[in-house]
């Protein structure tokens, strides 16, 4: 190494006295392995505590550092630590330490100037490992592994690791800390919030209810946070739920928010109209439209349990493909006979077969479509090898591609929601409505199979579509690519002749609401002053400022002669004309507005979040309306995995949790949902630099 990067290596730290001279205490981790002694003529040399080899440290006032002590140290140079290290790999190996063993080859050896000096703070890194168990679901007994202790003494000899009871202290205390933090948010947004209802079942006789806020912040984002994750008795009774919903609202000082709640299938409305979670609810939070979008179904869920259908009625079919995909990549020289029979027959697929996840329906769906292009394939292969015999028949195939085209519609219309980074309400009215038409067109099919598994699903989505089809068609008005007008094309698909009826329905659903907020600001809104307030507000205290100064000058100025205040700019009657014709003729709503206005065109990429936001001087009223309807979580799933998942019956807690105390499993819940929202780890000092050695 040169000595100018040695010289770059130096630490004010290590420096011994300042220009005061007072003197300072070293923190460098060399002297943990040397001493200062003093040598003729005022200078000084580091003894190493291990060899008792000297060098020069300073000289007078000059000092010359410590990277050459550190080279001694971690290099190797010092014979006492190569000697320590060659015992140490000798025991480690199995191999003699006589001269005849050759020394290893060298290893690479990274400096790093910065850390050095960094303190060791013993709470901060069990607080960091009880936020890392609670993020990565490691068990609390992990302090106790004997692995997992090896590890840690090996980074970090001076951390004591706390036992079982103590990490389940500090989960419980992250969980605190955090709840604090999202109370505070929670207070400041300015319209409602609407509730997801989850259950899950333990291995014992008890539940837990997951409850699950949903809103729009004041910078008009989407926002999704668990708020409870509660033990019940009896988790689908009418009581059980009700208590939670209610304990939930109190807990977060919700109260007076809370606008709709979306439930699985599982759960019954009339759990939710229940007269016990209705005392819950304050006075002052009135059910809106007397509780017609109070209650929302999954949408999520729906397609799962429709899904799930599907492929139960040929689970014969689909076992025989299962068992010819693995028959196929059992072995290398299968799957290259199997890709030769498909090269002879010249099918054009890309496609890879693969098998599925019985419990993620999308896996069945995409193997189904797989093999469904390589079904002469498997009938050429059943022919020339005498250990498969699992090849569907002709009449089974065309069965899957009955199947794959049914299941191809839920697939799409999944993905639609998981590819939007903000699902708001108004994207699932087109969702629904496609389906049940297409479904609708399908009953009526000649091919017996078609219709039959077309009228099944039908009964499903169309019981969904009449528990939600005004919620669904008061969000997507709050579109303006769309408004009233693509309910008015929908319905008329879908009801034909009965369509005006149903249009009317929504229509005055709309309004009502829109009257709702505006008879009754909602108190939980911070104060907004519209424009034509603000005017007010604005005049009137320019005029008491006016009247303060005439004020003043009168009394101070008596002697004075006085200025005249100017009348403004003259048009004072063409303001009396003004407000003649806003009396003669009243403005319209901005609702109505709204609706009368020209759709916008409908592109890809609309953030229909920050229109709203961008229109809310426009329309003050209108956007807190359109803030807490598009908030509405109409499907329960976050991730692409649940929302293909088997369903809310599978949520089953694992054995591990079902055995922890319920504040501790409501702890790694929550905390765990809110700990994804903040800053992954810390940047690491900007004067840090690293080197590498061979």
């Amino acid at each position: 190494m040169a000595e100018a990067s040695d010289t770059e290596l130096v630490s004010n730290e290590e420096v011994t006295t300042t220009p005061t001279g007072r003197r300072r205490r070293k923190k460098s981790i060399v002297w943990e392995h040397f001493t200062i002694e003093a040598v003729a003529g005022g200078c000084t040399r580091a003894c190493c505590k291990l060899c008792k080899q000297t060098f020069a440290y300073s000289s007078g006032s000059k000092i010359a550092g410590t990277s050459h002590l550190k080279r001694h140290i971690t290099l190797g140079s010092c014979p006492k630590i190569k000697d320590q290290e060659r015992k140490h790999l000798a025991l480690t190996s199995g191999t003699k330490t006589d001269g005849d063993m050759s020394d290893p080859p060298p290893k690479r050896r990274y400096r790093i100037s910065g850390f050095a000096n960094a303190s060791f703070d013993h709470d901060r890194s069990i607080r960091e490992l009880a936020k890392m168990i609670i993020v990565h679901d490691y068990p609390l007994h992990i302090v106790e592994h004997p692995g997992f202790l090896s590890f840690i003494e090996s980074l970090q000899p001076r951390l004591k690791m706390v036992d079982v009871n103590a990490i389940e202290g500090e989960v419980l205390a992250v969980y605190q800390s955090e709840k604090q933090n999202l109370m505070q948010v929670l207070g400041t947004i300015p319209g409602r919030i609407s509730l997801t209802i989850g259950l899950w079942t333990t291995s014992q006789t008890l539940g837990y209810v997951s409850l699950a806020g949903q809103f729009i912040d004041n910078d008009w984002k989407l926002h999704r946070r668990m708020l409870n994750f509660l033990m019940v008795s009896s988790p689908h009774s009418e009581n059980a739920l009700s208590e939670a919903i209610g304990f939930s609202l109190s807990d977060w000082n919700l109260k007076t928010k809370l606008f709709t709640i979306t439930l699985d299938n599982n759960c019954s409305s009339h759990d939710i109209y229940s007269a016990n979670l209705r005392d819950h609810l304050s006075n002052k939070n009135a059910l809106t439209l007397k509780g017609q979008l109070f209650v929302v179904r999954c949408y999520g869920h729906i397609l799962n349990v429709v899904a799930q259908d599907i492929i139960a009625s040929i689970h014969g079919i689909i076992y025989n493909i299962r068992e010819s995909v693995k028959f196929v990549k059992a072995s290398p020289a299968r799957e290259e006979r199997f890709a030769e029979v498909a090269l002879h027959l010249e099918i054009p697929s890309t496609k890879t077969l693969s098998l599925d996840v019985t419990t993620q329906w999308n896996t069945t769906y995409l193997m189904l479509l797989a093999a469904l292009e390589y079904k002469q394939a498997f009938t050429v292969l059943e022919t020339c090898d005498d250990h498969y015999n699992e090849a569907p028949s002709s009449d089974d195939w065309k069965k899957v591609e009955t199947v794959c085209i049914f299941l191809k519609l839920l697939y799409d219309s999944a993905n639609v929601i998981i590819s939007t980074p903000e699902p708001t309400s108004n994207i699932f009215f087109h969702e629904v409505w496609k389906i049940l038409l297409e479904l609708s067109n399908a009953i009526s099919s000649e091919d017996a199979v078609v219709s039959g598994i077309a009228k099944e699903m039908h009964e499903k989505f169309d019981k969904y579509w009449k528990d939600c089809n005004l919620v669904l068609a008061i969000a997507v008005v709050m579109d303006p690519r769309f408004k009233m007008r693509l309910v008015e094309f929908s319905f008329s698909k879908i009801y034909g002749a009965d369509s005006a009826r149903y249009v009317k329905l929504v229509d005055d659903s709309i309004h009502e609401l829109y009257q709702e907020y505006v008879a009754q600001p909602l108190p939980l809104t911070p104060a907004y002053v519209e424009q034509g307030e603000m005017n007010n507000i604005n005049v009137t205290e320019n005029n008491a400022t006016e009247s303060n100064a005439t004020e003043n000058n009168d009394n101070n100025n008596n002697n004075q002669p006085t200025t005249p205040i100017p009348t403004g700019d003259g048009l004072l009657d063409f303001d009396l004309y003004l407000s003649e014709m806003a009396i003669n003729q009243p403005t319209k709503s901005e609702l109505e507005q709204y609706l009368e206005e020209s759709l916008l065109p409908r592109i890809q990429e609309f953030d229909i979040l920050n229109w709203w936001k961008l229109n809310t001087i426009k329309y003050p009223t209108l956007s807190k309306m359109a803030r807490d309807v598009l908030a509405i979580p109409i499907s329960m799933a976050s991730t692409s995995s649940s929302i293909f998942g088997t369903g809310a019956g599978n949520r089953v807690l694992d054995e591990y949790r079902s055995l922890l105390r319920p504040e501790t499993v409501q702890a790694l819940f929550c905390a765990k949902d809110w700990l994804q929202y903040l800053p992954t780890g810390v940047e690491p000092p900007s004067s840090a630099v690293v080197k590498m050695e061979i």
